[in-house]
């Protein structure tokens, strides 16, 4: 039978959406793009901030009615959505079949089996386990690149947040299954492994009793035929000199780092349950650029959380202009129900969050245009992902980039390359968030 899978959310998500096709795949089930003609529908959901929480629901009523002009026999809602409003969805959407929450993707199957026989389904499991799974993850991403999940949940419960009781504790995978993973991965020609979690700096901490990120990091380096090793969501606090060292030292892994501080006024740092103010934040980063001087740091801002004032935004402003992120993305505030911060007094009307918000966006690229000129005239090397149309041109990323949310390297070339290819590209110009360049010996690679 066809499956139309939908992944939505975050790349934690897609991991889940992975594993899940490849369990479906490992009991003979094929898959569709085409909605028309699939007869099972799958929706892995998302319900981090409103506007995810939307895009979720409006996905699972539009394939809803795939049941009345289409062939699909079955539609299975998982993921955060699922796990937070089960009772609703059974209530307000009853062309769902079967729903799966966040710690049962592994009963996948037997949940799609049961829909198939007649009636609703559901697979739900205690927030506390970890998924055992026995298959090999079928790869969404395009083969070169791919996440690797390192752990699950998280204990941080930062005010605004929801993930604890989404996702559960943070609870670490265990090393010889990664390393498992990783190779399977590697064997499939994926280059550049992206490592992933709510937290990644507190890998093994569950499991082996200390902080083991660095020891995991050394093993997967270890891997034949993987080339880039990318590490994101690292808290500040727990970013240790064993860490910085192994990013310095290991060759394998990009001078990158991604490091959400989320503002930079201790005042709102406080109610938003953050574990550092502004004085540690700053010596850390400074820090991290001493021992790794071309590390490009990357990290996320809440705009208008509840209580921030003209202040706080001017504090955060003034410190995003002093640390010049090389990457940095800005959220509106979105209240979640059942967070301290939705129920905090003083929140801030949503025009000022979205201009705020647009105001350290706008500063941010006045940085990034700043740090792309800088970048003309040196060498990188860059992994090529596709081929302009019409062009003698190709799309790729360098260590400077993350997928999905930083900026391309265009590359000038009338050589032939594939899609996972390695150039050294010389830097001959910059965009906003992009730079331009040539291979620095064409024909040669």
């Amino acid at each position: 039978m066809k499956i139309l899978f939908v992944s939505l959310g975050c790349d934690k998500n897609l991991v889940d959406s992975e594993v899940m096709l490849g369990l479906l795949r490992q009991e003979g089930y094929t898959f569709t793009d085409n909605e028309i003609e699939a007869e099972i529908i799958i929706i892995n959901s998302c319900c981090f901030i409103q506007d995810a929480k939307e895009e979720s629901i409006n996905t699972i009523i539009q394939m809803a009615e795939m049941k009345k002009t289409g062939v699909c026999k079955a539609l299975v809602v998982t993921g955060c959505l699922a796990q937070r409003y089960q009772e609703e969805i059974k209530k307000e959407i009853p062309e769902v079949d079967g729903i799966v929450g966040t710690s049962a993707y592994h009963e996948i199957v037997d949940v799609v089996e049961k829909v198939l026989k007649g009636g609703r389904a559901e697979g739900f499991q205690e927030l506390k386990n970890l998924p055992k799974v026995q298959a090999e993850r079928v790869i969404t991403t395009g083969g070169w690149y791919e996440y690797l999940k390192i752990a699950e949940g998280c204990n941080k419960n930062c005010s605004y947040c929801i993930i604890p009781k989404i996702r559960g504790p943070y609870r670490s995978i265990p090393m010889e299954e990664l390393i498992l993973q990783a190779q399977q991965l590697a064997g499939k020609g994926v280059k550049e492994l992206i490592l992933v979690a709510q937290e990644t700096t507190l890998y093994g901490v569950d499991l082996y009793g200390e902080k083991k990120l660095p020891v995991l990091l050394k093993k997967l380096c270890q891997i034949e035929g993987i080339e880039w090793i990318r590490v994101l969501y690292c808290y500040p606090e727990e970013i240790t000199k064993e860490l910085i060292e192994t990013i310095k030292t290991e060759k394998k892994i990009c001078h990158y780092l991604d490091i959400p501080i989320q503002h930079a006024s201790n005042r709102v740092l406080k109610r938003m349950g953050r574990r550092t103010n502004k004085e540690e934040l700053r010596s850390i980063i400074e820090n991290i650029r001493k021992e790794i001087p071309d590390i490009a740091l990357r990290t996320t801002l809440i705009a208008g959380f509840p209580g921030e004032t003209e202040e706080d935004y001017k504090e955060i402003v003034e410190f995003v202009e002093e640390m010049e992120f090389e990457r940095l993305g800005v959220f509106a505030y979105s209240p979640e129900e059942d967070t301290k911060a939705a129920e905090m007094e003083e929140q801030v009307p949503e025009e000022i969050k979205e201009e705020r918000r647009g105001g350290l966006m706008e500063l941010q690229q006045e940085i990034a245009f700043d740090r792309a000129q800088d970048m003309v005239g040196r060498t990188l090397q860059v992994l090529i992902e596709g081929k302009l149309a019409d062009e003698n041109a190709y799309i790729g990323r360098s260590y400077m980039d993350a997928p999905n949310v930083d900026g391309y390297v265009f590359v000038n070339t009338m050589e032939e390359l594939l899609s996972g290819d390695f150039v050294k590209v010389k830097i001959t110009g910059a965009l906003e968030y992009d730079l331009i360049g040539e291979i620095e010996n064409e024909f040669t690679k």
